[in-house]
């Protein structure tokens, strides 16, 4: 690779749609990926529960929700080292191809009806998506020139790409393939898209050309070997981790306070006062990025055991519907409302009326909020004669969730890229997933409680949900107030980045 690090390099010239070619390639590849976590998301919890903790009784949700939020954790945390691997040893593209490959092996892996195999398979997802998935949401960012005013587009549009393979997986894999012939054959499935995904990638690679190349001194076959072993190292780690949820917290504790160390001392070393204060408020956000992402994540655990226990599906000219559809639910809504999303905000800085980025994202945490008051309303009163509650009050909260993730996510995927240095965006990034990682840790937690967790409430399952989902929606609230209030001084940290 030639030139400065500093210095943008855009990629091979030709466009779609009004962007680079190489964000198709990349929107494509993540389609897929997407496809095989999502469709393999919306059965773990339910699986776990049902092969490996029945016989645990009324606690096998409540366990099965620790190893859910213990796994979707591990996913994100790894990110951190798969973005140092990216930016100094194998480049974006060889990380991207190295983690599908490890992540297609785990995948085949749950077909296994032994919870020893069944963990390894998951710990082997858990390192190879650390080295896919910050890398390939890094990779569209270097293709925008700094001030881009596209930037933000491009990540709604690679964010609906994602969505596109988060909608159809759980129809196939979790409602077609996993009802009729087992949650087994569900993930074997999965996993198939994921190879679909490395082909994606692979033969469309001219298109990206320099972009995520191999940095200089690392070419060859030496780099990628002494990566695969280390990536094979941590899987051990990783698998002993999956069933210690509690030296699990204290791990992503003592990573979020190194991460919070490494860049309030990248921004002193850097001598550039801007930048530290740009690092202030990126770490800011991380914190409200967990939060949200605690919340919002009750989709795979808690809100999907409601969907199978409390909730009444529709039937449709004589079909009713599996209970996992509901995994599918907020992907449609994300298709539907991303583009929306991705006209308005450019239409509303030509007005001069866009939100702040810190705005955003307390509108974000207010609407996960709401979403919850939504169920907690339905619960009280609105509950059917066989004490569950409409599929439609279900629905309406993902749509409320669905609008607050598009304030939230996306924007947050994008504001990474504007506000870190451009020698650490891969880390910056890999930042960002270690705070979805603990939102994630917590989304398991919470679901632990709200699922009966610990045999101690009094209340009923229906009421146990409404209890835990009020205190969600206090939280949220508060902390999105907090967050919108405090903007302006975000905004001045930032020096101008929008």
């Amino acid at each position: 690779m030639s030139g400065a690090p500093n210095q943008f390099l855009p990629p091979p010239p030709g466009e779609f749609l009004g962007h680079p070619n190489a964000l198709w390639n990349l929107f494509g590849s993540e389609f897929w990926e997407r496809f095989m976590y999502y469709g393999m998301r919306a059965m773990l919890a339910v699986h776990v529960a049902a092969a490996f903790f029945a016989h645990m009784g009324d606690q096998a949700d409540a366990q099965a929700s620790l190893t859910y939020g213990g796994f979707t954790s591990m996913v994100y945390m790894t990110g951190i080292l798969g973005g140092f691997v990216a930016d100094r040893i194998l480049g974006y593209q060889r990380s991207i191809m190295l983690g599908g490959a490890l992540m297609s092996v785990g995948m085949f892996m749950l077909m296994a009806p032994d919870l020893t195999t069944f963990l390894i398979g998951l710990a082997f997802v858990i390192v190879g998506n650390g080295l896919f998935k910050p890398n390939i949401s890094t990779m569209v960012g270097k293709l925008y020139a700094p001030g881009d005013a596209r930037r933000d587009s491009g990540f709604t549009i690679f964010y609906m790409g994602i969505n596109a393979g988060a909608a159809l997986a759980p129809i196939i894999c979790a409602g077609l393939i996993g009802e009729k012939y087992g949650y087994r054959w569900g993930f074997l499935t999965a996993g198939v898209g994921m190879i679909f995904g490395l082909m994606v990638f692979h033969f469309w690679r001219a298109v990206l050309g320099h972009v995520g190349g191999t940095p200089k001194g690392k070419e060859g076959w030496g780099p990628v070997m002494k990566v695969l072993a280390a990536a094979l190292v941590l899987v051990v780690p990783v698998y002993f981790l999956l069933d210690k949820s509690e030296i699990l917290g204290t791990l992503l504790l003592a990573m979020m306070a190194a991460l919070v160390g490494y860049f309030i001392y990248s921004g002193i070393k850097s001598g550039d006062k801007q930048q530290l204060h740009r690092y202030i408020a990126m770490l800011s956000l991380f914190l409200a990025c967990s939060l949200f992402w605690a919340l919002f994540e009750q989709a795979g655990s808690s809100l999907n055991f409601l969907a199978r226990d409390h909730v009444n599906m529709p039937t449709m000219f004589g079909w009713t519907p599996a209970f996992t559809i509901f995994q599918s639910v907020n992907a449609i809504f994300i298709i539907m409302f991303a583009p929306v999303f991705a006209m308005m905000w450019p239409a509303l800085d030509r007005s001069n009326i866009n939100p702040s980025i810190p705005r955003k994202f307390a509108y974000g945490l207010i609407g996960v909020a709401l979403g919850f008051y939504i169920l907690v309303f339905a619960i009280g009163n609105l509950q059917e004669a066989n004490g569950k509650i409409s599929w439609t009050m279900l629905t309406l909260c993902y749509l409320i969730h669905t609008l607050a993730e598009l304030c939230l996510s996306p924007i947050g995927l994008s504001m990474v890229t504007k506000l870190a240095r451009p020698e650490e965006t891969g880390l910056a990034m890999g930042g960002w997933f270690l705070a979805v990682a603990g939102g994630n840790y917590a989304a398991g937690v919470i679901s632990y409680f709200a699922t009966g967790g610990g045999g101690e409430s009094e209340l009923s399952g229906i009421e146990q949900y409404s209890s835990v989902f009020m205190q969600l929606f206090w939280i949220g609230l508060i902390i999105g107030a907090i967050y919108f209030f405090t903007a302006p001084l975000l905004n001045k940290l930032m020096h101008g980045v929008k």
